[in-house]
């Protein structure tokens, strides 16, 4: 726990980035829009269409800052499609950067090793958020504010993007997440700690402490990691 409390303070100027969307998360109602799943994936498989896919994501690696929370939506949810999606994407980089993440202090004869670690790892899912929000403290610490803020505003539009498609309230309106792991980013970014984890339906359900916060839980939507396994268990 407590290499997870410091860890957390290399993302402070990404929590800032953030700090007008936490503070009101449950203080208020927020909109959503469930995700049509179906109509992404169409519209993402369109080469007339302004969401079609490759080109929308190569937008999103160059950092086009005209993206719009629909273009992340339809990037997001739509890599559900993609050939290459794993539900339980695993860095083969993940050993080397834990050590730098974990580490007290980051030499900086190191920053361009792991600048290179991370773009790697992004390459093969671009949206591991863990890894591009080690990036983006990375070329804070170098010096390189421009790509700090570049990778720091994709994270903070994919988090958009997650929070745009449910309130977390109940299974039915539950955030929807492509990764497991995604789920434990939201709830760090928001200093919420889970006392359990159950399935309920289609949904992950983050149990807190009673009375620690304002909502005694989270659910979230892992309706498509589920039929990424069941293909997986078919497959075999």
């Amino acid at each position: 726990m407590n290499h997870k409390i410091k860890n957390m303070k290399k993302i402070i100027f990404i929590l800032t980035i953030l700090l007008l969307v936490s503070n009101n998360t449950f203080s208020q109602e927020r909109s959503y829009t469930i995700p049509d799943y179906n109509s992404i994936k169409k519209n993402i498989a369109d080469k007339s269409s302004n969401y079609y896919y490759p080109k929308l994501l190569e937008r999103m690696t160059s950092n086009d800052s005209l993206l719009s929370n629909e273009d992340y939506r339809h990037l997001y949810f739509g890599y559900v499609f993609d050939p290459k999606y794993s539900a339980y994407f695993t860095s083969p980089d993940e050993k080397k950067l834990r050590e730098y993440y974990q580490s007290e202090k980051i030499n900086e004869k190191d920053y361009d090793k792991i600048i290179k670690l991370a773009e790697h790892s992004l390459s093969l899912f671009p949206f591991d958020l863990r890894q591009m929000n080690f990036l983006a403290y990375i070329y804070h610490l170098k010096g390189d504010e421009v790509s700090a803020k570049n990778i720091s505003n994709r994270f903070h539009n994919i988090i958009g993007a997650i929070m745009s498609s449910g309130n977390g309230e109940k299974c039915e309106t539950g955030f929807h997440v492509i990764s497991v792991s995604h789920e434990y980013v939201l709830l760090n970014l928001f200093e919420l700690q889970n006392k359990s984890q159950s399935l309920v339906g289609n949904c992950d359900y983050m149990a807190f402490e009673k009375g620690k916060y304002k909502i005694d839980g989270m659910y979230f939507s892992i309706e498509k990691i589920l039929a990424s396994e069941m293909k997986l268990f078919e497959g075999k």
